[in-house]
């Protein structure tokens, strides 16, 4: 497996003096996923929970998922039960998912889980310390800066974190993560999110039965469409004691 860090001698100007250090920065490499030895797509990421990047995003995409098994360097080869026509270009960028779609018909998935009917309520003085434990698990972005993550919160219970330099793709690996331990649908949980909530990311949630999906940025209006016609609760501008909810407030316990 490879590293998630890597270490560069750089050149640093502070205040017009310039001097030399060394600088950790975030992995980029291509991860290959196959389906039962074919090749489905190509995705930026930065190493580490591979098998569970690839179940989450097979699963994501509406896949009936079974196995995962890393069968070289940056390639794994998933074995799944049923999958629809993912109509995939080989390439994903670390920036964007949806990016290897070939139409637009292709970019809507369905999900299996009904999250209307996970009531659960969201305290939200809990809500509100989300993104500082969050942050204050990242231990490759306190290295780097550069990394996206994403974390799954059952009340104030930090169950799975994932990085990466992919937004969705730290989404994915904790879809995979409750994927290998069979706990989908994930009811009565909150995936906070470090940057801003996408359409994409959204979908994600709602493919793996998340009903509330927090971040410390803005919504895309489509995000916020997504999730007022699902049913999941949409949380905004998360910072300190402030945050806006875009949908489905009933699940705050104000």
């Amino acid at each position: 497996m490879g590293q998630s860090t890597a270490r560069r001698r750089i050149t640093r100007v502070r205040e017009g003096a310039a001097g030399g250090r060394v600088d950790t920065l975030a992995v980029e490499e291509p991860l290959e996923i196959r389906v039962d030895g074919q090749a489905v797509s190509v995705t930026m990421r930065t190493p580490g929970d591979d098998l569970d990047l690839a179940l989450g995003f097979l699963t994501t995409e509406g896949a009936d998922v079974a196995t995962a098994t890393a069968c070289a360097d940056n390639v794994v080869d998933v074995t799944v039960r049923s999958m629809p026509d993912l109509q995939r270009n080989f390439y994903t960028s670390s920036s964007c998912g949806l990016c290897g779609k070939t139409s637009i018909d292709a970019v809507r998935t369905a999900s299996r889980y009904d999250v209307r009917a996970d009531l659960t309520p969201i305290d939200p003085a809990v809500l509100v310390r989300l993104p500082e434990q969050l942050r204050s698990a990242q231990r490759a972005f306190a290295k780097t800066g550069g990394l996206h993550a994403a974390g799954l919160f059952r009340h104030d219970e930090l169950l799975c974190l994932r990085e990466d330099v992919g937004r969705h793709n730290a989404v994915d690996k904790v879809v995979g993560w409750a994927v290998q331990r069979e706990l989908l649908p994930l009811t009565g949980t909150v995936l906070q999110v470090s940057g801003r909530a996408s359409f994409e990311l959204v979908q994600k949630a709602l493919m793996a039965g998340i009903p509330a999906l927090a971040s410390v940025s803005a919504p895309s209006s489509l995000a916020v469409e997504l999730a007022d016609e699902a049913g999941m609760s949409l949380i905004g501008f998360l910072r300190g004691a402030s945050y806006n909810i875009y949908t489905h407030p009933h699940r705050l316990a104000m």
